[in-house]
């Protein structure tokens, strides 16, 4: 459950490390003490797949993305590959695997984003009595910044959702790559205001993805493991039922929705009251 919540969590406490680290009308610069990898290069991640990173850009692999996370004060978890990250600008792009088998996309075409999102709204619910147990901020789900779509040609999900927590609005963009024997979870993390032209160059950086021979979605085989949910799954939650049964909701609260609420002050710190042109990570 922890892993298959990771990418979202970890992207939270890293945006807290950094509003930590830098200070209001600090130039930008890649945090320290990472090696860096500069574009044009092939981005490595881990055995399954890689991405090419154009010029411009930052690309820490697994064991850079290791040092990224420690660096801001975030423990890794073991389910990421790597993080690319333009220069000057603030937005980053944090991939995690998930090696849960192949995920069937039988419900592609009856994916219900009403139903989704009612669910999503509930899940909500819950964990805000996590949050008021423990003298959190609650939040509420406002709605989709971009409803579920999957693209059959290349296997890929991709949705968006807009909470708001003590009168801020928040958004993330979450992107699922389907292989054949699990998931690449990719997070854009940014700010709300900047999140719009953030989206151009990071789907332009997903059509630079590709699993490695043999990991492609359509290279499964009979006798490949599957995964035990579907595409609507991956958006709502797909190990939410087995998180119940195994006690493990107090993990719930922390990946799947309330990844918002976790990360509004932080937004506050790291991208408001600065102006528009100022480029910090």
């Amino acid at each position: 459950m922890r892993r298959f919540l990771g990418a979202v969590t970890v992207a939270a406490v890293v945006l807290a490390g950094l509003a930590e680290a830098q200070g209001q009308g600090q130039q930008w610069a890649p945090v320290p003490g990472v090696k860096w990898q500069r574009g044009p290069c092939v981005g490595v991640l881990g055995n399954i797949a890689g991405v090419r990173v154009p010029k411009g850009f930052l690309f820490a692999d697994q064991e850079a993305t290791k040092s990224f996370l420690d660096a801001t004060g975030n423990p890794a978890n073991g389910t990421e590959l790597g993080v690319i990250q333009p220069i000057g600008a603030d937005w980053f792009a944090l991939f995690e695997y998930d090696d849960i088998g192949y995920v069937k996309d039988d419900d592609k075409d009856s994916l219900d984003p009403k139903a989704m999102l009612k669910s999503i709204s509930k899940g909500t619910e819950e964990s805000n009595k996590e949050r008021i147990k423990r003298g959190w901020p609650t939040m509420k789900i406002i709605g989709w910044g971009q409803q579920p779509t999957y693209n059959s040609q290349t296997n890929n999900l991709e949705w968006s959702i807009v909470g708001e927590s003590e009168g801020e609005r928040i958004i993330n963009y979450n992107t699922r790559l389907l292989g054949r024997s699990g998931v690449m979870s990719v997070t854009l993390v940014d700010g709300p205001a900047t999140i719009s032209q953030s989206l151009v160059p990071y789907r332009n950086l997903m059509q630079q993805f590709s699993f490695k021979k043999g990991e492609r979605y359509a290279e499964y085989k009979p006798g490949d493991r599957v995964a035990q949910y579907g595409l609507a799954a991956l958006v709502v939650g797909g190990a939410t039922a087995v998180a119940f049964k195994a006690g493990l909701f107090k993990w719930l609260w922390k990946g799947i929705l309330v990844f918002f609420a976790a990360i509004g002050s932080v937004f506050r710190k790291l991208f408001g009251g600065r102006k528009q042109s100022s480029s910090r990570y």
